[in-house]
């Protein structure tokens, strides 16, 4: 016969078994809970960022997250300071030593590479420790750490790195340095100085240089400075055209990259980005000082000046005229200077701005005798935007 409690003893019953049901489930989310809280702390989130800047979606990436997986990924990403040993931007190109390296490293695991430039060797360290990065490239050439937990991508470079890749990466660097900048096919100073007549673009500066309020001979000036007005001209680092404008500069203009070297496109981009430039340095009030500024910048970079500007100021110089920044566009080639809290940009080659500037006025002085073609023009009047030619408005 089943045995069955009596009705007056089944609420005791029935509570003693809910108490044991209820310990038993309590055990069990806890496990599951430490489980779930295990693994969250073991992933983390980590933007994908494409090779032009564009945010994609999240990923979750494992501490695990090995060689396999990058190639998966199609993205290593290195850690560094800034330095000439490490990393800098030099005219739109990527050089340092250790980029090099890594950047060939990279080429061999058939995945692009990320930059991420930190301040310190302490931000250096959390980023490797705690996964952002996948390797750290430190100051001294050739020292490349892997993270702990990337044992597959440690061997790997183990295996693929020998010391003399240290001298191949430094030969590379230095012939890039070394080899003229730009290939440029014509070299003409002025065409005809009797007649007034400096390039065969003239008319471009003249119309385009009205929209900035510049003396069009010193566009001139910059112009030869940048392509000798060779419209073929390119640079080692991809810069093209009368005025040596980067395909990425082109694509924040607005100009199609197939224009680049046609003279009136070009000369019109070159002076849309100057007007920008000139927005950027509008704290500056002197005309002269300000077109200084925007000079060198066209060359060596706004946030490199702006740094410059920044020690200057702190060392109590008039941080608005150029002869006083100068010296410290100079400094910032030296780690006393490009690792200054104040610094925000790191490390820059300088003397090669100075000499932009430098030789541009020196070359417009040149032009002052050259008379202007077309009467009744001046230089700071503006000119009625009808007379610009539609197809190249930008």
């Amino acid at each position: 016969m089943l045995w069955w409690p009596k009705i007056s003893n089944f609420a005791p019953f029935f509570e003693i078994l809910c108490k044991n049901l209820m310990r038993f489930l309590n055990k069990y989310l806890v496990v599951v809970g430490a489980m779930l809280l295990l693994v969250s702390c073991r992933q983390r989130q980590e933007r994908v960022v494409t090779p032009y800047g564009s945010v994609l979606d999240s990923v979750e990436v494992t501490e695990d997250f090995d060689l396999a997986d990058i190639q998966t990924n199609g993205e290593l990403i290195m850690a560094t300071v800034s330095g000439p040993e490490t990393y800098y931007d030099y005219h739109g190109r990527q050089l340092g030593t250790q980029y090099l390296i890594c950047q060939h490293f990279a080429d061999s695991l058939g995945v692009r590479l990320r930059i991420d430039v930190c301040r310190d060797s302490a931000e250096l360290r959390r980023r490797l420790d705690e996964g952002e990065a996948d390797i750290v490239a430190w100051p001294t050439p050739g020292e490349i750490e892997v993270g702990a937990e990337k044992p597959e991508l440690a061997e790997e470079l183990a295996q693929w790195y020998h010391p003399d890749r240290i001298a191949a990466a430094k030969k590379e660097e230095q012939d890039l340095l070394t080899v003229k900048k730009v290939k440029r096919r014509i070299f003409s100073p002025m065409l005809d100085k009797r007649g007034g007549i400096i390039s065969h673009y003239d008319q471009f500066f003249i119309a385009y240089s009205r929209d900035i309020r510049w003396d069009w001979r010193l566009l001139a000036a910059q112009c030869y400075q940048e392509s000798t007005f060779d419209p073929k001209a390119v640079s080692f680092a991809g810069a093209k055209g009368l005025m040596q404008i980067m395909p990425g500069t082109a694509d924040h203009l607005g100009v199609a990259r197939s224009r680049l070297y046609e003279p009136e496109a070009n000369i019109a981009a070159a002076t849309k980005y100057i007007a920008e430039l000139q927005r950027t340095f509008a704290d500056i009030s002197d005309h002269y000082e300000r077109t200084n500024f925007v000079l060198a910048s066209y060359n060596g970079g706004a946030h490199h000046i702006r740094d410059a500007m920044a020690l200057a100021k702190r060392d109590g110089k008039n941080n608005h005229r150029w002869g006083e920044v100068a010296p410290y566009v100079l400094k910032l080639a030296q780690p006393k200077y490009y690792n200054d809290p104040l610094v925000k940009y790191g490390y820059m080659r300088g003397s090669e701005t100075l000499d932009y500037v430098s030789k541009i006025r020196q070359r417009f002085a040149g032009y002052q005798g050259v008379k202007s073609p077309h009467a009744g023009f001046h230089p700071s009047k503006p000119r009625k935007a009808d007379q610009r030619k539609k197809k190249y408005d930008l």
